[in-house]
């Protein structure tokens, strides 16, 4: 059978396993006050739909930020206002400001698990299979057999599925980093992991070897030379993408401050808990 049919036939079963993951319940279903990290996902959309970039980060009387105040950074908070934006063209009950609160239908739920879905179908699916087929070594069976490892993997259809979280953005963000960097397009690559740290601060764990490979990549092409002109191009991409995702927040200092102490929640307690229930308790 050729590649791409295998190729095809991985994608297709990985798609079915998540969707039916998705048709569970979730932690938090029906569960007041907090109503579980769907809420969560849910409550940003309303948040970012209906208050300007400027108060999305800050308490007032139209966001309480003990009710699942949004600290992820600005690329999250821009894909919660698309989420919200076509939300609102299917039903506003699903995003109006305050009356929305811990709404639960069986459409709603489609809708949040359909956007996961198209995140994935979108970013990360595509990253993976690239991956696969041009940075790994072996035989074509043995790079679809990889292929179907990674889309299977079940830590992150759980989270992302079973749960609801939107991780499949961000990895795929870093993972298309991973494969530019593995042909050559240093700077698109780096672009590509500045959106992933966007999405989400956990990427931070990959910063260090992207970091070091790309600092050494520099070094080895001589830092009085070709090196120090890509260090230039890296350096500048990062700031630019780091810019442009900041740009609502960047014509004022306290509102920046304001978005880092939600993202690196120090003066909060790093370990805030604000879902209701055990992860697990409706995975059955």
């Amino acid at each position: 059978m050729p590649t791409w049919s295998l190729v095809s036939i991985c994608v297709l079963l990985c798609i079915v396993v998540r969707w039916g993951v998705s048709l569970n319940s979730y932690s938090g279903a029906g569960k007041p006050p907090m109503f579980g990290d769907y809420e969560a996902q849910r409550h940003w959309q309303e948040v970012t739909y209906n208050l300007p970039p400027q108060e999305w980060y800050f308490n007032t009387t139209d966001n309480d930020l003990n009710y699942w105040g949004l600290d992820y950074p600005p690329l999250t908070a821009y894909h919660s206002w698309i989420c919200a934006y076509i939300a609102k063209t299917i039903n506003p009950d699903w995003v109006e400001l305050h009356k929305s609160r811990g709404y639960e239908s069986p459409s709603h739920k489609l809708f949040m698990r359909a956007t996961v879905l198209v995140a994935d179908l979108l970013i990360y699916i595509p990253a993976v299979v690239l991956y696969c087929l041009y940075l790994t070594d072996g035989s074509s069976k043995k790079k679809v057999s990889t292929l179907l490892c990674f889309l299977l993997y079940p830590g992150l259809i759980l989270i992302d599925y079973g749960h609801f979280q939107y991780n499949g953005v961000s990895q795929g963000f870093a993972l298309w980093g991973v494969l530019a960097l593995g042909l050559g397009w240093d700077v698109s690559g780096s672009m590509a992991f500045s959106l992933a740290l966007n999405y989400k601060q956990m990427e931070l764990y990959h910063a260090l070897p992207f970091f070091c490979y790309l600092l050494g990549k520099c070094v080895k092409l001589g830092l009085m030379g070709k090196g120090l002109f890509l260090l230039v191009r890296i350096a500048v991409t990062v700031l630019v993408t780091f810019a442009l995702c900041w740009l609502p927040f960047l014509s004022d200092p306290h509102q920046a401050l304001q978005v880092v102490r939600r993202i690196f929640p120090v003066a909060r307690g790093l370990f805030e808990v604000r879902s209701s229930q055990p992860f697990f308790s409706h995975m059955d």
